[in-house]
């Protein structure tokens, strides 16, 4: 990567991106921080300013609020901003919204002269994503999406207290849609080299039990978002986690929105699978095995985030 002060720029102030930015200072990942939000630049410097109060405990970073311009030299720009999902709302109803959105953010990024790479966590996530790719020329590598890191944390965490062993020891992932069409690939999950199959026979814990924990993360969002309104800590660490892989170089294995070219037999979509991303971005899509089962999940959720998207273009115009 370039040798300058790693440099992340957020475009979105809300619930996600305030968690966002104070998770990525929490951790110490980037030294130069910068939050645009144009309709809500007051609450930006609000934000700017309550940050700073914690610098003094935390790793050295600078952090302001900026405009678009600020986005020129950045490694990486983050997109939250959208509108978020409501009670009773599914993240695939905020689509022609969302698009509409995007459609007026890329260009001032793109014209400020980034050359980064594109996080972008706004729902329907696989489907703005895709639009990113689209609207920015970029290629596909270096456009990501927070795709169903969240769920497969979720899951992970589920899973670790079921089992009663730390949800970081559990390689399972949640595939395809950040969605309702999502799915776990638990025929083919381990724990420590272990089928989580054999693990969960040993711990009294049922196949049906384990497709109950599935549904549970599924609808997770729907939980909170009911309680309180909106969801944020969780989409907000898988979000640092891809920014520090990123600038870090780590080639770590992330489940994010990605491009397939021919992986699990579909092309031209951005959707939920684990890949490699280092300081360039994808640097590989992986293709798991997948049962007959998990892989009629996969196609349906496919077909459902091409159908959806192709409509949201067809309505807006875009």
């Amino acid at each position: 990567m370039a040798e300058h002060r790693q440099k992340v720029c957020l475009v979105g102030d809300g619930f996600v991106g305030t968690a966002f930015a104070s998770a990525m200072c929490q951790q110490g990942v980037a030294e130069d921080f910068v939050i645009i939000d144009e309709p809500k630049k007051d609450h930006a410097d609000g934000d700017v300013l309550d940050l700073e109060d914690a610098i003094a405990w935390l790793p050295q970073k600078k952090i302001t609020r900026g405009s678009y311009d600020a986005c020129k030299d950045a490694d990486i720009v983050v997109i939250t901003a959208g509108a978020a999902q409501k009670p009773g709302e599914t993240r695939l109803q905020l689509v022609n919204r969302n698009v509409k959105i995007m459609h007026e953010i890329v260009k001032p990024i793109i014209d400020s002269g980034f050359n980064g790479i594109f996080l972008v966590a706004s729902n329907p996530v696989d489907i703005l994503t895709y639009s990113v790719w689209k609207w920015s020329g970029f290629e596909k590598n270096r456009v990501i999406g927070s795709g169903t890191a969240l769920d497969t944390s979720r899951l992970k965490v589920a899973l670790g207290k079921e089992l009663g062993i730390d949800a970081r020891d559990i390689n399972a992932y949640v595939m395809g849609e950040h969605g309702d069409s999502e799915f776990a690939n638990l025929d083919e999950a381990t724990v420590a080299g272990i089928p989580l199959s054999l693990m969960a026979e040993k711990h009294n814990v049922s196949h049906d039990r384990l497709v109950e924990i599935e549904d549970q993360v599924r609808n997770k969002a729907y939980e909170i978002i009911n309680r309180k309104g909106f969801t944020a800590y969780g989409v907000a660490a898988s979000m640092t986690r891809i920014c520090e892989a990123i600038l870090h170089d780590q080639s770590s294995v992330l489940p994010v929105s990605a491009p397939l070219d021919g992986e699990y037999g579909f092309h031209d979509i951005f959707t939920g699978t684990p890949a490699i991303i280092d300081g360039n971005g994808i640097k590989e899509v992986l293709e798991i095995p997948l049962s007959d089962h998990e892989m009629e999940e996969f196609k349906k959720s496919s077909d459902t985030v091409i159908e959806v998207r192709e409509n949201a273009y067809k309505e807006t115009g875009l």
